[in-house]
């Protein structure tokens, strides 16, 4: 596989990309259940929540919906499917309580250490994403992800969400990186890579939803492998 020429900056997703959000969020929830006495099955629970989540965010992506709708619908939507009852209050405490405790958690995908430091001698490294930036700031602080990047831009800095070109454009200019000398990694096939691509930027496909891989797509299944590339 050729290696990727001229880069000089490397970006990154956060979210199922380098931080393990699916382990971390169950063992927040876990957690949170216990604090306010929630016991509603949690194996149950992320089944429901899993796809009404990645729903939520597609339409906070879309600007369909507040960042304050999407932390409490997509917990309302989920009891309801669950057919759990739980009272408002409470579902606002959890809402609360899990942006708070999230960061606490800190599992990051296999290899994410060894790909860093293996990218940290070549390039620069950057963040983009479209968490919100308190959660986000204090999840590389916990998973000791945060002395690898120069910057990070996050969707409340730029005004704008990924896959949005201008949050792309914020993050070059932060960098001062070009769109040719840089190029985007991330797990959001319609978000981080076509995204990326829709600028002139180049980008790879860390595979973690096993869409079906496209032609002309650097698609990545471990994140080791982007040595093939860089």
């Amino acid at each position: 596989m050729p290696k990727t020429n001229k880069v000089e900056h490397v970006f990154f997703d956060l979210d199922h990309t380098l931080w393990d959000f699916d382990k971390n969020s169950a063992l927040t929830f876990e957690f949170i259940f216990k604090k306010h006495d929630v016991n509603a099955s949690l194996t149950d629970f992320l089944s429901f929540y899993e796809p009404i989540n990645l729903k939520y965010w597609k339409l906070y992506r879309d600007e369909k919906v507040t960042k304050e709708d999407l932390r409490y619908n997509r917990l309302k939507e989920t009891f309801d499917a669950l057919q759990f009852t739980v009272e408002d209050q409470i579902i606002h405490h959890l809402s609360e309580d899990y942006i708070t405790f999230l960061s606490s958690f800190n599992h990051v995908y296999d290899g994410t250490y060894q790909i860093l430091d293996y990218l940290k001698t070549k390039y620069k490294l950057h963040i983009i994403t479209n968490g919100f930036k308190e959660a986000q700031t204090n999840k590389l602080k916990s998973s000791k992800l945060d002395h690898y990047f120069e910057t990070v831009t996050s969707a409340e800095s730029a005004g704008v969400k990924k896959p949005n070109p201008q949050i792309f454009n914020h993050a070059l200019n932060s960098a001062k990186a070009e769109t040719k000398n840089s190029i985007m990694i991330g797990d959001n096939y319609e978000a981080d890579i076509l995204g990326a691509l829709n600028i002139g930027l180049d980008a790879i496909c860390f595979n973690y939803h096993n869409v079906q891989e496209q032609p002309d797509i650097k698609f990545v299944n471990h994140l080791l492998d982007i040595k093939k590339y860089l």
